[in-house]
């Protein structure tokens, strides 16, 4: 932000708090005063970074949103159509990927603007409205809003005309019926359009802000509410599970759906808009389309998976949830960040075998097993509970660190790959002047350094050569991957 930026952004909170103190005012006062805090934020730049401070930070910030197609877990697995262009830019651009997830779809713009991420990648709507404040880039598709409509529960067997006839295939015919979309969304623009094209008016209810399509469509399918709109790609993927689902009338002409970047962003949003257009004329971009929106037997299979999980759906992550739960609870550790160190290590596959000989769920050495009473580390409940019990002997053995958030991150990097090496790490950071009792820029970035001829052979370092690289990246995945989790699996 330049120095006019923070004038303008401290006039404004001087301003407000101004406002906020002055004498109690009415109720028409508060709304005014609410009215001009909206004002005031709307016309504040929050973030001005572009592709230059992306690269030189080392990581793209992409924004996005759960859903059966942009993204989700499957077997312990994050999936989508979004999250897995989102992995090839990233690797294109030489940068990490730190993925947001945003729960209320509508805040997608704000989080954009105040810096939380630089890209939206989620399908939204090129609409006038949206182009004010952001910037989209090349469109990824076109697509129509279709209504979605609940078929007659005798559909299976009678002739389609006639499952036709009681459905509206004319969209004059919404005339005073009760359609729930979210406020200000296309979906609502489209329809208060449809009433001055048609001259009829619409029941317009609004949903809740933080409800999704998909969610909307799940009620329409269980009669909850008659009428919703969605996008057809939406609508078709989500007609593999509820296969009671109309959504063949049309409700808008084809419109372009497209990531967004910041107004302050036009490097960002040049790249990524040539690498989308080279992109979709390789092979591997319709490899992932075809699979989230295709592939439709496959995409039956997640949905009908009792180890699906998006925002409507909450399954279980694997078939060693219970035993993962009840090891988790004799160390004191969330079961969900003790089953993404698990996917982390084996997939959840018992019979997993490293090429350094770790076996089993939680990939124990022969020697570590035995340790701690692992008899046949391929047993899944012998293997975690011996992983839990060196988990916690690690917690013992990082005491020193006082913050528990930070003591998990030194358990986890010495899980993967020893503590000596992170105990290393540790003695660069005091060298150097940084914090031996912090990870992220302090000890993680020594550990990545061990890998460096000049580091791994300083007088301090007791443990040579390490390939830093993996465990940081380890620590960052197994964190990420818990707060999916954890996001998505709460209420289990």
């Amino acid at each position: 932000m330049d120095y006019k930026q923070k004038i303008t952004t401290l006039f404004y909170i001087l301003f407000i708090f101004l406002f906020s103190c002055s004498t109690p005012k009415s109720a028409e006062q508060n709304t005014e005063k609410e009215v001009i805090e909206t004002e005031a934020l709307d016309t504040l730049v929050f973030s001005n970074k572009d592709l230059p401070e992306i690269k030189e930070r080392g990581h793209l910030k992409a924004l996005t949103a759960y859903s059966s197609t942009s993204y989700f877990i499957y077997k312990g697995q994050s999936m989508g159509y979004e999250y897995e262009l989102l992995k090839k830019l990233s690797e294109d651009l030489n940068l990490d990927l730190k993925l947001h997830v945003i729960k209320n779809i509508d805040s997608l713009s704000l989080s954009l603007k105040d810096g939380t991420g630089d890209l939206i990648a989620y399908g939204l709507a090129i609409t006038k409205d949206r182009q004010e404040n952001i910037d989209f880039t090349t469109p990824l598709m076109q697509v129509k809003q279709v209504l979605i409509q609940k078929k007659p529960s005798n559909w299976r067997k009678i002739p389609k005309h006639k499952t036709d006839a009681q459905l509206i295939r004319n969209v004059v015919d919404l005339a005073d019926k009760e359609v729930h979309v979210r406020e200000n969304t296309p979906y609502h623009l489209r329809l208060n359009n449809l009433e001055t094209e048609t001259g009829e008016n619409i029941n317009i209810v609004f949903a809740d802000k933080n409800t999704s399509t998909e969610e909307l469509i799940r009620k329409v399918s269980i009669g909850e509410i008659p009428y919703t709109v969605a996008d057809e790609n939406i609508a078709k993927v989500n007609s593999t599970y509820y296969s009671n689902i109309d959504y063949e009338t049309a409700m808008s002409f084809p419109q372009r759906i497209a990531w967004a970047t910041r107004k302050q962003s036009p490097e960002l949003r040049k790249v990524v808009s040539h690498w989308l257009d080279s992109m979709k004329n390789t092979t591997d971009f319709y490899v992932i389309y075809n699979k989230y929106f295709k592939n439709v037997r496959a995409q039956h299979k997640r949905f009908d998976s009792k180890y699906f999980s998006s925002v409507e759906h909450r399954g279980l992550l694997s078939k060693y949830d219970e035993i993962i739960k009840e090891n988790a609870k004799a160390i004191d550790w969330d079961w969900l960040l003790l089953s993404s160190l698990i996917y982390q290590e084996s997939k959840f596959e018992p019979h997993a075998k490293s090429w350094v000989g770790a076996v089993g769920l939680m990939q124990l050495m022969p020697a570590t097993a035995k340790q701690y009473g692992a008899h046949n580390p391929r047993d899944p409940r012998q293997n975690i509970r011996a992983g839990s019990k060196y988990l916690k002997w690690l917690d013992g053995f990082w005491k020193e660190i006082e913050d528990p958030n930070e003591r998990l991150k030194f358990v986890l990097a010495s899980y993967n790959t020893g503590q000596g090496h992170v105990q290393d790490a540790q003695r660069l950071a005091k060298k150097y002047k940084h914090d031996p009792t912090i990870w992220d820029g302090n000890v993680e970035k020594y550990l990545l350094l061990k890998s460096r001829k000049s580091y791994y052979r300083d007088e301090v370092v007791r443990f040579g050569y390490a390939r830093g690289s993996e465990p940081v990246h380890y620590v960052q995945s197994i964190l990420a991957r818990y707060k999916s989790y954890d996001e998505l699996l709460r209420n289990n």
